[in-house]
C-alpha cells in the first residue's frame, strides 16, 4: 500500500490499491519521501462498508497538511486498527484490514489483533545488548554487607503496556499508568489515554493537605500542549540546519520610495477593475528576488553532498505562519510571472496553507526562501536556511528614515527604508557572491521599473 501511495505523491490525491484475494493488511502509506510517521485524521468508510475506485478511504495528517487517501480498486473495509485521532503511526504499520467482496470477514478481528501486536513488538524491540562490564571486587567480610535488592519482577499478566510517548507524558504529569484503561490495540495505553485521564474525586480531604490552603494553589500554573507532527518536523529540520550549515549573514538598507509610489499607482488601476485585487510590498520583493537570482545564479543553488546543483528557474518559497507552525508554499518560476499573477498565487497558497489543504507538490522543493516579518513591525532579524537550499532572505519593516540630501534646502530628507538580511550557506555561496546578489536585489527594488523591461 505505502509504495503505491509514495509513487503517486505528486498527484492531486493519493491512490492506494486495496484489491486482495483474501483478508490483508492496509498499511500506513508514506505521503512524502521524508515522512516517517503520521496521524489518522478520520476514516471516511466504516467497518464492513464497501468502497469502489476513487472513494476516499481516510484522511491522513502529515507534518504539513491533511491529505485524502483514495481507493484505486473496489473492496471492503473489514476492520479498522488505527482509529480516528491516532497519532505518531509509523509508516508501514498496519492501520486496517481490507478484503474483497464475498470474502469471509470472520477472521478480520483476529488478524487485526495480530497485526497490532506485531507493530507493538516492533516498536518495543530492544537495542542490541552491550557486553557486560566486569563486576567490581567483592568487599571484605568484615565490612557491612549491602541490603539485598528487594526489586521483584512483575508477572507478565501484571505488566503495564503503554507507548513510549504515553509513558513520558505520564511521568511528566505524575499520572499513575496503573489507573488508566488503555484504548489501543490489546488494551495498550496510548497518548490520548494519558492526556484524557482525570483522577477520581477524593471522598475526603487528604490529611496531608492543609485545610487552609486555597484550591487555586493546587492547580498547575502552566499548560502543556502536545507537539504536533508539523512542529516536531520543524524543530528537527531547523536544528539540523543550524548545526550542519555554516551560516553567514549580509544586511543592506533599501530605499523603497519608488516601490511605494509604483505600488500606489498599480493598486489604483487594479482596484478599479477588481476591488479584491491589491499588490503588496511582498509581491515586489518576490519579483526582485527572482530577477536577482537570474543575474546571480550561484545563489539559486543547493548543496547535495557530492555536487552543487544550480537551478535555472526561481522557485520561491514564501514562509506562511499557520496555527500548527511555519510552512513554505512555493511560487513556481516566479521570474516569468507579473506582479498581479504573483500576488494572486501568493494569496491563494497562503489561504490553502492556513486551511491545511496544501498538496505536497505545492510545498516540497523550492530553490530560495523569503521570510517577511515586516508586517509585524520587526525591522531586522536573521532566518535559518531551509535545507537543501543555500539562501533565505529575512525581510524587515519599511520605516521613514532621515538621510543626507545636499540637493535639498534643509540638507536632508525623509525616505522609506527597508532592512533585509541574507542568510547563506558558505559551502555554496561565498561572501562575494552573496554581496553581488544583494547588490542586484537592492538595485531592482530601488528601480522597480526594471521589472517591466
Amino acid at each position: 500500500m505505502s509504495s503505491l501511495a509514495a509513487a503517486r505523491i505528486f498527484t492531486r490525491r493519493f491512490h492506494v490499491s486495496a484489491r486482495r484475494s483474501a483478508l490483508s493488511r492496509f498499511n500506513m502509506p508514506a505521503m512524502s519521501p521524508t515522512m516517517s510517521e503520521g496521524g489518522i485524521a478520520s476514516w471516511k468508510k466504516k467497518e464492513g462498508e464497501s468502497f469502489t475506485t476513487g472513494d476516499v478511504l481516510l484522511e491522513i495528517e502529515t507534518d504539513k497538511a491533511t491529505i485524502d487517501v483514495e481507493a484505486q480498486d473496489e473492496g471492503i473495509l473489514a476492520k479498522i486498527i488505527a482509529q480516528d485521532g491516532a497519532k505518531n503511526v509509523q509508516v508501514g504499520a498496519a492501520i486496517a484490514i481490507v478484503a474483497e467482496e464475498g470474502d469471509d470477514l470472520s477472521g478480520a478481528a483476529d488478524m487485526a489483533v495480530k497485526a497490532a501486536t506485531e507493530s507493538f513488538e516492533a516498536e518495543k524491540a530492544p537495542e542490541p545488548s552491550k557486553p557486560a562490564e566486569p563486576s567490581p571486587p567483592k568487599p571484605e567480610q568484615s565490612q557491612p554487607q549491602p541490603q539485598a535488592d528487594t526489586k521483584i519482577d512483575l508477572p507478565i499478566s501484571d505488566r503495564i503496556f503503554a507507548s513510549p510517548i504515553a509513558k513520558k507524558i505520564a511521568l511528566e504529569r505524575g499520572i499513575p499508568l496503573a489507573q488508566i484503561k488503555g484504548s489501543g490495540p490489546s488494551g495498550r495505553i496510548i497518548r490520548t489515554d494519558v492526556e484524557n485521564y482525570k483522577p477520581a474525586p477524593a471522598a475526603t480531604t487528604s490529611a496531608t493537605t492543609p485545610l487552609s490552603q486555597p484550591p487555586s494553589a493546587q492547580l498547575p500554573d502552566y499548560v502543556d500542549t502536545p507537539v504536533s507532527n508539523m512542529r516536531r518536523v520543524i524543530g528537527s529540520r531547523l536544528t539540523q540546519s543550524k548545526q550542519d550549515l555554516p551560516h553567514y549573514y549580509l544586511t543592506v538598507k533599501i530605499n523603497m520610495d519608488k516601490v511605494m509610489k509604483l505600488r500606489e499607482v498599480f493598486n489604483t488601476t487594479l482596484i478599479e477593475k477588481d476591488k479584491t485585487a491589491k499588490l503588496s510590498v511582498n509581491d515586489f520583493i518576490v519579483k526582485a528576488v527572482a530577477c536577482a537570482l537570474a543575474d546571480v545564479p550561484e545563489a539559486n543553488s543547493a548543496w547535495l553532498g557530492e555536487v552543487i546543483r544550480t537551478y535555472k528557474k526561481a522557485d520561491i518559497s514564501v514562509a506562511v505562519a499557520t496555527p500548527s507552525g511555519l510552512i513554505t508554499p512555493i511560487l513556481k518560476d516566479a521570474g516569468s510571472k507579473g506582479l498581479a499573477t504573483i500576488s494572486a498565487e501568493t494569496k491563494a497558497l497562503a489561504k490553502k496553507a492556513r486551511d491545511g489543504k496544501l498538496q505536497p507538490v505545492e510545498y516540497q522543493g523550492g530553490t530560495f526562501t523569503i521570510s517577511n516579518l515586516g508586517m509585524f513591525g520587526i525591522d531586522h532579524f536573521t532566518a535559518i536556511i531551509n535545507q537543501p537550499q543555500s539562501c533565505i532572505l529575512a525581510v524587515g519593516s519599511t520605516q521613514p528614515t532621515l538621510v543626507p540630501a545636499p540637493e535639498e534646502e534643509r540638507g536632508f530628507k525623509t525616505v522609506q527604508v527597508m532592512k533585509v538580511t541574507l542568510s547563506s550557506d558558505h559551502r555554496v555561496v561565498d561572501g562575494a557572491v552573496g554581496a553581488r546578489w544583494m547588490s542586484a536585489f537592492k538595485g531592482y527594488l530601488e528601480n522597480p521599473l526594471t521589472f517591466m523591461l
